[in-house]
């Protein structure tokens, strides 16, 4: 009966572990005969005792012996040394070697890292047991004694180690034993347990090492050299070694082990970070924190988002988080990122096994907070690594797990699939104020590489793929058209701009061509397609992306974007039966149903902003917000009622809102305050200023600067301005503000939030009802808006 691959593996495994095991007996038996005959006899006042791997018993084939002999002051202890060393010299082995007494060896530990990491884990080998307990007394005292300094110290260490090295889970050649994520990164987490600071490695992190050490004995097997960089040559005959099909399948072994030891030390650290930091008068230099040095700081725990809460650098859930709720994952996840602070991982753990996930297709709140997630930007990458560790990104997305921990072989890569996939997203959220549709931006740069984890051209099934995936996140149909448009043709701009001509008029016809599988939106997927291409280009590495190539991209897109300035527009939404029911009401009117509020009132300046300043107040975050004509209205056709005040017509405001955190407020009293703002009896602007002034502001992830835009020809009767930038509370009363601050009426509004992140589109005349066609006064309302949003 044939061995299947994950046997043959195991048992390959399991032969490479036994081999140790014996060399280790092997050796221990050697050394102790070695030692009783260089005593002759007198075995008094002198220990040999491993350090290093064979310590741990894991020394591989080309690994060097590390040995101390121990002594107390014993005067003949130059010629024992001799009788122990030589033999060994003499049969080749690799030996580091010294000779202390208890006070030397505790001398040099303390001032030498790497002897204090080796001493930590000292085993005996023969001799004087007690010299030995001594010797790892003395060691484990002065470490946890000088554990506020030395950790620090060992810290710095294993970052210049890092940047020297680089990161294990991301290269086609690594260093299984120094590079990050690699073997020596555990045998760091057990030095800092054993300061007590913080616990020794889990189960999947010594997994994770048992499987590296595999890696690392069979590589010196295989090439019979004392290497431990796995160089592209060798990982086929490693492979085999190890009982794997081949060295892709070696390679994803490594990464999956390598990126569990990465993100179990980034716990660890930040642990340790937060244990011995200086904690003002109250720290100690070169002490940890403890009941006698100060009293105990206060625990805060201050809101980040609904079911989310800051509690000493992490998210954690908040007592009140509904674990049946199925947005709960994403949502705290987005609000971590958001705020640049990492998740717990004892809440991740709780999330993984106890909350439940969206259903397909996902509720508009899970993909509103995946888009959010998304686009924290880099502070995203480290909350989808937790989450992906839990196992949590292959429930929500399936097709993941074709993409997850899978190489790619091509040196202009810097990273595996899936984690280029997540960088890219990053980098396109530095680009969301280019786009109409930072969403689909987003999301389209999750996935634009989820095809190579399918045979065949990966653009072209990705775009399969995406369609179902799309479906499946619970985009409308015409915009999982767009995210597979996006898909297919996500390397469309930058290979016709490097391998056509771009003067020849076939090479714009090519891609107004492509961008017009969607009609209607032909700019709108040419404007995502060259965001795309920059996040993409700048995700893969310096040699796939530069200013050359940006150029010529650039130079592209303008000129598609010109031969496509005659596209047909997407038609406009008919008011809703409840809109038109409720602006039949000649006074005001106002409807509270879960997160839709809808406002009937005769038309006012101001009456938009006022609205959206009351929800503020009431810790209620837009997400969108549209005005609509009512049948009285004698508004202009092509922009809707607003905010003229004529006088002849009544505004239809529809707003969705969701709390910023924890409960909904209540509906009757929402409402009340929202009667007082349209009968002019509520100070809203009062009442923002004094909660803005009593809220105490972390910053939280970087987000690009904002984007006002006066978007010409888009209307004859009005002025449009386009906004977009990083949602936070009150943005649509502040832009509203500062609009009316330069006399200008909103007759229309689009409002949206996207994720994160808002793209605003008024409509505004001036007081004459007429839209502004002088150039200063425009930069001039420009400089406004952008003022109110910084």
């Amino acid at each position: 009966m044939p061995i299947t691959e994950a046997g043959g593996a195991q048992a390959a495994r399991d032969a490479l572990a036994a081999a140790r095991a014996a060399r280790a007996a092997d050796l221990d038996r050697r050394l102790a005969s070695l030692l009783a005959a260089a005593c002759d006899a007198d075995g008094v006042g002198v220990a040999l005792v491993a350090v290093g791997s064979h310590a741990r018993r894991e020394l591989t084939p080309g690994g060097d012996l590390d040995l101390v002999l121990l002594h107390r002051g014993r005067p003949d202890i130059a010629g024992i040394a001799d009788r122990v060393w030589y033999p060994l010299w003499d049969s080749g082995t690799r030996l580091d070697h010294s000779v202390r007494t208890v006070h030397e060896a505790r001398t040099v530990a303390r001032g030498d890292m790497k002897a204090a990491l080796g001493l930590l884990s000292a085993r005996r080998i023969a001799g004087d047991h007690t010299l030995v307990d001594e010797l790892r007394a003395a060691v484990l005292a002065d470490w946890r004694a000088d554990a506020a300094v030395r950790l620090p110290e060992l810290s710095a260490m294993c970052r210049d180690r890092w940047e020297a090295k680089g990161e294990l889970a991301f290269l086609l050649e690594p260093d299984v034993k120094e590079a990050h994520g690699g073997l020596r990164d555990v045998h760091v987490m057990h030095a800092v347990a054993a300061s007590w600071v913080a616990s020794g490695p889990d189960g999947r992190v010594r997994a994770a090492h048992d499987l590296l050490l595999d890696v690392r004995h069979a590589l010196h097997e295989t090439t019979g050299r004392a290497t431990d960089r796995l160089v592209l040559q060798e990982q086929q005959a490693v492979a085999r070694a190890l009982g794997l099909l081949d060295a892709d399948a070696l390679q994803r072994s490594i990464v999956e082990a390598a990126r569990t030891i990465t993100y179990a030390g980034s716990n660890m650290w930040r642990r340790v970070d937060r244990v011995t930091r200086p904690r003002g008068s109250q720290g100690v230099p070169g002490r940890l924190p403890t009941p006698a040095t100060g009293r105990r700081r206060a625990i805060q725990r201050r809101p980040v988002g609904d079911g989310a809460v800051e509690h000493e650098g992490e998210v954690v859930l908040a007592r009140n988080a509904d674990l049946g709720d199925p947005v709960l994952v994403l949502r705290v996840a987005a609000a971590a990122a958001q705020a640049g602070l990492p998740l717990a991982p004892a809440t991740v753990a709780r999330l993984a096994e106890h909350a439940a996930l969206p259903p397909a297709p996902w509720p508009a709140g899970a993909r509103d907070a995946l888009v959010s997630l998304l686009g924290a930007g880099p502070a995203a990458i480290a909350v989808w690594e937790a989450l992906d560790q839990a196992g949590l990104i292959v429930r929500l997305l399936p097709d993941w797990e074709r993409v997850r921990n899978r190489p790619q072989r091509n040196p202009i890569h810097r990273f595996t699939v899936d984690r280029h996939l997540v960088e890219t997203a990053a980098g396109a959220a530095a680009l969301t104020r280019e786009v109409a549709r930072p969403d689909l931006l987003l999301v389209g740069a999750l996935l634009h590489d989820i095809g190579k984890g399918w045979p065949g051209d990966h653009s072209a099934g990705g775009a399969v793929v995406v369609r179902d995936l799309g479906a499946r996140l619970g985009f409308p149909d015409d915009d999982v058209r767009v995210l597979e448009t996006l898909v297919r043709h996500h390397l469309l701009l930058p290979e016709t701009a490097t391998r056509r001509d771009i003067d020849d008029p076939v090479t714009v016809q090519t891609v107004t061509a492509a961008v017009s599988e969607v009609p209607g939106r032909e700019r709108e997927i040419l404007d995502l397609l060259a965001a795309l291409a920059i996040a993409d280009g700048t995700a893969t590495g310096p040699a796939a992306w530069g200013a050359w190539k940006a150029g010529l991209v650039a130079e592209l897109a303008r000129r598609a974007a010109a031969a496509l300035s005659g596209g047909t527009p997407p038609p406009a939404p008919d008011p809703s039966p409840d809109h038109l029911a409720l602006a039949r009401h000649d006074g005001a009117a106002v409807r509270v149903a879960g997160s839709r509020i809808t406002i009937a009132a005769p038309d006012r300046p101001g009456l938009l902003w006022r609205a959206a300043g009351v929800l503020a107040l009431h810790r209620l975050a837009v997400k969108t917000a549209r005005t609509t004509s009512s049948p009285h209205a004698a508004a202009p056709a092509d922009t809707g009622a607003g905010e003229a005040g004529d006088g002849a017509g009544t505004a239809v405001l529809d707003f969705t809102a969701v709390p910023e955190f924890g409960a909904p407020p209540d509906p009757a009293g929402l409402e009340a305050d929202l009667r007082l703002m349209l009968a002019g009896r509520l100070d809203v602007a009062g009442r923002l200023e004094r909660r803005a002034r009593s809220v105490r502001v972390r910053p939280g992830a970087a987000a690009p600067p904002p984007r006002v835009m006066i978007v010409d020809d888009a209307s004859r009767t009005a002025t449009v301005i386009e906004v977009r930038a990083h949602d936070r509370p009150g943005l649509l009363w502040r832009v509203g503000q500062a609009l009316g601050a330069c006399g200008l009426q909103v007759r229309a509004a689009q409002v949206d939030t996207l994720g994160a992140e808002a793209v605003d589109v008024f409509y505004v005349v001036d007081g004459a009802g007429r839209p502004l066609d002088d150039p200063a006064a425009l930069a001039a309302v420009r400089e406004e808006v952008l003022a109110a949003l910084r």
